[in-house]
């Protein structure tokens, strides 16, 4: 008895046609159509003034003359050894430390405080209004109410002094020892709500039997806090804590429009001495250096920020 085999077939191969190819090609570019427009902007509007400040701080006499000569790195020696510009560096440091450690420990305590089930609704409805009011004004309303309540005639000074604790109106951003701290409060004041939003949520995300676990171990209200809470907003507080280092140090407007950077570069800052370089003195060189050292150092924050965030 004979079997029967079935004959073998050639494998046929699948004809691509070109319109068929064009099509595929298409359908791959799609993607990056939609990305064009966007990725235009940010060449025009960031990499190419980027690229410019940076060779024109190679340059000395640029923008003001039509032949800028190669200057090398004398504008960066230049700007590293003027005295105003490490009292900006020394400012700014001052300014963004105390900011950042402030708007987080305000941020935190008013975010626990509506977080709470000590408070009813209605009031805690009232505390957020309350609490979030300095974030919903612009900087340029910020500057002006603060510049009207710190006038030596102003509010902060008659409330002082009927409460007996000044003799006479105090000039808080026109005195060269108290200026800084008057900036940095006003800035602590505008900037405290984001913390505390951001917190609150983080807060309301903890779950509940954490806190249960750590009571029936016979944990207290601060070691609740030590060992659930402040573990558990970690990341959110060191995320938080970096891009407000980042904001802060390219604060501009606050302090033009309170201080101008004086008294005496009390508060002169790394943006406003960049601004005066440029628009005030027009040494353009000068103030591209500045600029350049100023995107390192917002590059180095910005660093640890992405590695912050790829732990997680």
């Amino acid at each position: 008895m004979t079997s029967m085999t079935a004959p073998k077939t050639a494998p046929t191969e699948e004809r691509v046609t070109p319109g068929r190819t064009r099509s595929t090609l298409a359908g791959r570019l799609i993607p990056y159509g939609y990305l064009s427009p966007t990725v235009l902007l940010i060449v025009v509007l960031m990499v190419v003034p980027i690229v410019m400040v940076i060779g024109y701080s190679f340059q000395d006499n640029v923008i003001v003359q039509e032949n800028p000569v190669f200057a090398g790195f004398a504008n960066y020696a230049k700007v590293l050894t003027d005295p105003d510009f490490l009292a900006a560096l020394e400012n700014t440091a001052i300014f963004i430390t105390v900011s950042t450690v402030a708007h987080l420990v305000l941020g935190l305590a008013f975010a626990m405080m509506l977080n709470t089930q000590l408070l009813g609704g209605v009031t805690k409805a009232v505390f957020r209004i309350v609490y979030i009011l300095p974030w919903l004004f612009t900087i340029a309303v910020i500057a002006v109410i603060w510049r009207l309540l710190l006038d030596p005639s102003g509010v902060v000074n008659y409330v002082l002094h009927t409460l007996g604790l000044v003799q006479e109106g105090v000039n808080w951003l026109g005195d060269p020892g108290k200026a800084l701290w008057a900036v940095t409060f006003v800035n602590i004041w505008s900037g405290y709500p984001f913390f505390m939003i951001s917190l609150l949520a983080a807060l309301q995300g903890i779950p509940h039997h954490l806190y249960e676990a750590a009571a029936m171990d016979g944990a207290n209200w601060f070691q609740r806090f030590t060992h659930v809470t402040l573990p558990q907003l970690r990341p959110v507080i060191v995320s938080m804590g970096v891009l407000d280092l980042i904001w802060t140090s390219q604060q501009f407007a606050l302090i033009w429009m309170t201080t101008g950077g004086g008294p005496l570069h009390a508060t002169e800052m790394l943006s406003t001495y960049t601004y005066k370089q440029a628009f005030s003195e027009y040494e353009f060189a000068t103030a591209s250096a500045a600029a350049v050292i100023v995107l390192l150092l917002t590059m180095i924050l910005a660093f640890f920020y992405v590695r912050q965030q790829r732990e997680r």
